[in-house]
């Protein structure tokens, strides 16, 4: 096996907090690709720009290819309507749950390109005088909204800035790094393209090449389930790079790299899952295998349904609290990193 670079934390971090600052709420694609973008062409990769939002790296190699991929797209909101006091009526974008978003800040982007600050509350939002309101669910249909950081009062007044239906809301990430913890909204998958950018200046810096050919996909639709439905022609193998959610139920640890088992849709691949293990023990790397149902899966999954004939596989970093403020540990992220690079040297 070719010697593995090694993983530079620091890079990792930082180029997670530059894909952070970047809204990308599914559907939102624009500025985040053209970021990526220009991140390859500082590392000197060649890349295809995909219709719909993607951008696919190619790493060289030669034989049949395996395709890598990490989506940077976020969960998120959407203007519904305005509501007659000039706040917000909003639905979801992904899987996001009412009670994950509640009393977050948030930023409104119109289609005109502007930008206006908020925070999602609950109607009636105050403990001292609406308590009882406040004993039920959140719900977006019913006590859900977002509040302008603008002296508006009326539908009228907020329509005056610009701010309409079908608008796109994102979340304030709110990055704390503390004790090798990494604390986020968006851990979900910005950090695995932080991984992958990792190892790609990895490789450049050292003159290594893959030992069979790579892509690198990294897809603009994962969150609503349709990231990678097409695929560059001579994909043989899928390897998909999300987050492994920890939970009762669960093996994944936030220390460690998952080898995923089976999802809420099917098993992965036989044999491409056993390969990756085989490669995790070979090269010391912590690592356990887990399963995750009922409700998690990949763009690996999103392949096969399109109808490509390819092997699948996923792994990932632990991760707490998933579509939520998530967590997760610089350890997870570097024991991702030493298999992925491991199972692309071998």
């Amino acid at each position: 096996m070719t010697k593995i670079p090694a993983f530079d934390e620091a890079y990792c971090l930082d180029t997670f907090k530059k894909l952070l600052a970047v809204d990308s709420t599914t559907g939102q694609y624009e500025e985040l690709q053209t970021l990526l973008c220009s991140m390859l062409d500082g590392l000197g990769y060649s890349y295809h720009v995909t219709r719909k939002g993607g951008v696919i790296a190619d790493l060289g190699g030669e034989g049949e290819a395996l395709c890598v991929t990490a989506h940077f797209d976020d969960i998120g909101l959407m203007v519904r309507r305005i509501n007659p006091d000039g706040t917000l009526n909003v639905c979801n974008v992904g899987g996001l749950h009412p009670y994950y978003c509640v009393a977050e800040n948030v930023r409104v982007h119109t289609r005109g390109g502007e930008v206006f600050t908020g925070c999602v509350c609950r109607t009636p939002a105050s403990v001292h005088v609406t308590e009882d309101e406040l004993k039920e669910e959140p719900d977006f249909r019913k006590n859900i909204c977002v509040v302008l950081d603008r002296d508006v009062k009326t539908a009228e007044d907020v329509a005056a800035l610009g701010i309409a239906t079908g608008d796109v809301i994102a979340l304030e990430p709110r990055l704390e790094l503390s004790g090798g913890y990494i604390k986020s909204r968006f851990v979900d998958d910005k950090a695995a393209v932080a991984v992958l950018l990792t190892l790609m200046k990895a490789l450049k810096d050292s003159g290594t090449v893959p030992a069979r050919k790579v892509y690198f996909y990294f897809a603009a639709y994962e969150e609503i389930g349709h990231g990678t439905a097409w695929l560059p022609e001579g994909v043989r193998d899928m390897l998909a790079v999300d987050i492994a959610p920890t939970g009762p139920d669960q093996t994944s640890d936030e220390h460690k790299v998952t080898v995923f088992a089976k999802d809420s849709r099917f098993p992965y691949h036989w044999g491409m899952t056993n390969e990756l293990r085989e490669t995790a023990l070979e090269a010391g790397v912590d690592f356990v295998m887990d399963i995750f149902t009922p409700h998690y899966g990949t763009d690996c999954d999103v392949s096969l349904v399109a109808g490509h004939d390819i092997r699948h596989a996923a792994i990932g970093f632990g991760t707490a609290n998933s579509h939520g403020y998530e967590r997760t540990h610089v350890d997870g992220l570097k024991n991702t990193y030493d298999l992925l690079a491991a199972y692309l040297l071998k």
